[in-house]
């Protein structure tokens, strides 16, 4: 099923050492970027947690937010008091190098890992943390399948709209051929000497043929089966849109370059208006 890149989804998870909560969101980008925010109780899990979420989304900018709210009246926090001996340690070795250095207690506190709370059990928290993952992922996905159904009928009207511009160009261009031929006789007409009819219909001939779009239409026409069966695919297809686009709009200005008659030449802006219109909902498509 199409998937939009843009999403947001939430939830929370009451464990023993407060409620865990977790956001996912995401906005459109070429690739799949992910960017984390946690306590540093889960700092170890964020592989997996990466993992997790490079296997449900192939495309967007993805925020990962992860927290924790210890229980009312617990979770008394404690010194890793080892590494507070290292800073201390350290602290030592440069005061020869930097006479000036200076550090108070709420600096120290405020190093990671330097504060902990008492009694949470890391491994457990972890496992919390992926089950919860696991759960706002499944959400963060049917929103995106969501708003990807609407993506897709607004492009599937707008390709209906291509199509019958495209069928109304090949029924007009035997009257646009006619027109030409007329016009080109009339101005022959005109000149002060007859012209050889074998050689004037070989020009027109070779005139008209310049003005052919049959290829162009037939083109069009296969790009617009090809869209509608991409679209009906279930794996990320934004790349594969993009490309189809870029095959639309080369058709489309053929078409207004070749244009000898003001309505084909309408019809080739009307189709590329439909296409910038596709094109911007395609962005939004993972």
């Amino acid at each position: 099923m199409i998937r939009s890149m843009t999403a947001f989804a939430s939830g929370e998870r009451s464990t023993e050492w407060g409620t865990l909560a977790c956001e996912v969101r995401a906005v459109n980008h070429r690739f799949l970027e992910l960017g984390t925010r946690m306590p540093d109780e889960l700092r170890s899990v964020e592989p997996a947690l990466r993992e997790r979420v490079a296997a449900r989304v192939s495309r967007g900018k993805v925020e990962l937010g992860l927290r924790l709210r210890a229980v009312e009246g617990g979770g008394e926090l404690q010194i890793n008091r080892a590494m507070l001996a290292q800073l201390q340690g350290l602290a030592g070795d440069l005061r020869g190098s930097f006479p000036e250095l200076r550090a108070s207690l709420t600096d120290l506190l405020q190093f990671p890992g330097v504060l902990q709370s008492r009694g949470v059990d890391p491994v457990a928290l972890q496992a919390e943390a992926l089950a919860l993952l696991d759960t706002v992922l499944e959400q963060f996905v049917t929103a995106r399948e969501r708003e990807g159904a609407k993506l897709v009928a607004a492009i599937l009207e707008r390709v209906d709209g291509i199509a019958a511009i495209a069928a109304e160009v090949r029924a007009l261009m035997p009257a646009i051929g006619q027109g030409q031929r007329a016009k080109l006789q009339a101005r022959l007409d005109e000149l002060p000497h007859p012209v050889d009819p074998g050689r004037m219909e070989q020009e027109l001939v070779l005139w008209l043929q310049k003005l052919d779009v049959d290829e162009e239409l037939d083109r069009l026409d296969s790009h617009i089966v090809e869209i509608r069966r991409v679209l009906a695919q279930r794996e990320p297809v934004g790349r594969r849109l993009d490309f189809l686009l870029q095959e639309f709009n080369r058709e489309a200005n053929t078409l207004g370059s070749k244009s000898v008659d003001r309505r084909s030449s309408q019809a080739a802006v009307e189709l590329k208006v439909l296409i910038d219109q596709i094109r911007e909902q395609v962005q939004n498509i993972e």
